[in-house]
């Protein structure tokens, strides 16, 4: 019977699309070598543990009895403007919840690790999105120039959204072996450009830059590590920002914000976390640190308002993140799912959270 079932999970990771695929032939070959993939996999830029089996069990109970896991009313949202085409030099943001947003700037329309469906699975059992007053507009994001991905995983890298906005995007970039998913969900080669730690690409008036996060990486049976996880630098004409990825805290982020910083704005993980897991994602006041480090005039909390996926809380990684903030004497923002801002011009301070269940 357990071969059995073995047998079959391994067939259906093998068979169903939303797993993607592994590197293999020549871009493998070329992932070899990588000084950031040793002896079959990527690796970090210190010691990371992903938190012991019994410890990750022990986290069970409360995933299934805990309280207060996932908001009891109805987010709010606004997603009034995301279809307005921006072609000056201004830069906006919007956050569609969890790591999602849409940035503009320079002109041009980028998405960073678009999860705009329901489900950050590839079962219908898993994780469902907090009920928000509307579902995010797929048909308004339209014209996207480029779409940054952080990592494979499934709450950053979502096949129904990929689907859903292919047609639309002029070019997707990643980090290493990532693409190779696209390309098995029918992006073209043409469409995909995948970067090392600290590799650059200038697109238009924009630099990219990926950078190092503390993570790992996988989608299906036996494929951990086979791709790379990233943080990413974007770096306009007026305007640099810093989105985190997912990231365990470290000595990156001081040397991201010695090499590319100072930054406008840093997107940071927070949410999502547990001492079981500590490694691969910060706490709230790590965050904070982090993005002092990287050497941000105001931080942003990411990765938190869509998804249940620890056991804390639904409004404790915000509640922290700005607690740690005013201690330590540091502008934050937090708008509303969906709200369009002016990066420099607008601040969105609202407490949303604080009037919900």
């Amino acid at each position: 019977m357990v071969v059995a079932m073995t047998m079959g999970i391994i067939s259906f990771t093998k068979l169903a699309p939303q797993f993607g695929q592994k590197p293999n032939g020549a871009e493998l070959e070329r992932i070899q070598g990588s000084p950031n993939f040793v002896d079959g996999q990527f690796i970090n830029t210190i010691e990371t543990k992903l938190g012991s089996f019994s410890d990750v069990m022990g986290t069970l109970p409360k995933f299934i009895f805990g309280k207060n896991l996932k908001p009891n009313d109805t987010l709010p949202v606004n997603y009034q403007n995301i279809n307005t085409l921006n072609s000056d030099s201004l830069s906006y943001i919007t956050w569609f919840g969890h790591s999602a947003f849409l940035v503009e700037i320079d002109g041009l329309r980028i998405l960073i690790d678009p999860m705009l469906t329901e489900r950050p699975s590839p079962v219908p059992f898993g994780s469902r999105r907090f009920p928000n007053q509307k579902p995010i507009p797929l048909e308004s994001l339209t014209e996207i120039d480029l779409v940054i991905i952080s990592h494979d995983h499934y709450d950053h890298l979502d096949y129904q959204s990929i689907l859903a906005l292919k047609h639309q995007v002029k070019h997707f970039y990643t980090p290493l072996g990532v693409g190779s998913h696209l390309r098995k969900w029918g992006v073209a080669d043409t469409k995909i450009t995948e970067l090392d730690w600290w590799q650059s690409i200038e697109v238009h008036t924009i630099k990219l830059t990926a950078c190092p996060a503390r993570h790992f990486s996988g989608r299906g049976f036996g494929d951990g590590n086979a791709t790379q996880w990233a943080s990413w630098v974007i770096k306009g004409a007026t305007h640099n920002l810093y989105f985190s990825g997912d990231s365990g805290y470290g000595p990156h982020f001081e040397e991201i914000g010695n090499r590319h910083g100072p930054f406008d704005l840093a997107m940071l993980e927070c949410g999502q976390y547990n001492q079981a897991w500590k490694d691969i994602h910060m706490m709230p006041e790590e965050s904070v640190q982090a993005g002092i480090e990287v050497q941000a005039d105001h931080l942003m909390a990411v990765h938190w308002g869509a998804f249940a996926l620890s056991i804390h809380q639904w409004r404790e990684p915000i509640e922290r993140f700005k607690r740690e903030a005013l201690k330590k004497n540091v502008s934050l923002i937090h708008p509303l799912i969906g709200e369009r801002f002016r990066l420099g011009h607008d601040f969105p301070r609202e407490e949303w959270w604080q009037t919900l269940k």
